[in-house]
């Protein structure tokens, strides 16, 4: 049996779930900014930091950056494999995607925690 080293999960059916798990986090992530935005009728700086200082808030935001990631991934993955066949360029983009995505992680953890 070959073992895909590239692929997030270990399996097309887990990339599948991870994939669909992580386009639910986001919805929902989606869908409770946009309404605490149309709820916030001053949408005020105190207002703004007062959500994002939230315990729950902070969670919640880091959970849909990693579930953004994740879903980056998979789709940037599956496009490379697909479109690319040079594997040594293929690599070359993998990895300069990877590091992009550790990096926008690193900032986002940063930047939601205050550290």
């Amino acid at each position: 049996m070959v073992i895909n080293a590239a692929s997030f999960g270990r399996s097309g059916v887990h990339d599948f779930i991870l994939l669909r798990a992580s386009a639910v986090i986001l919805a929902c992530y989606t869908i409770f900014l946009v309404g605490f935005i149309a709820c916030s009728s001053p949408l005020t700086y105190d207002v703004w930091h007062g959500l994002f200082s939230a315990l729950p808030m902070k969670v919640f935001t880091l959970l849909a950056l990693v579930a953004l990631l994740i879903h980056a991934w998979i789709g940037v993955w599956q496009v490379l494999t697909d479109y690319v066949k040079c594997t040594s360029l293929r690599g070359v983009l993998q990895f300069t995607f990877v590091v992009t995505v550790f990096c926008y992680l690193a900032a986002g953890i940063v930047i939601v925690w205050g550290v």
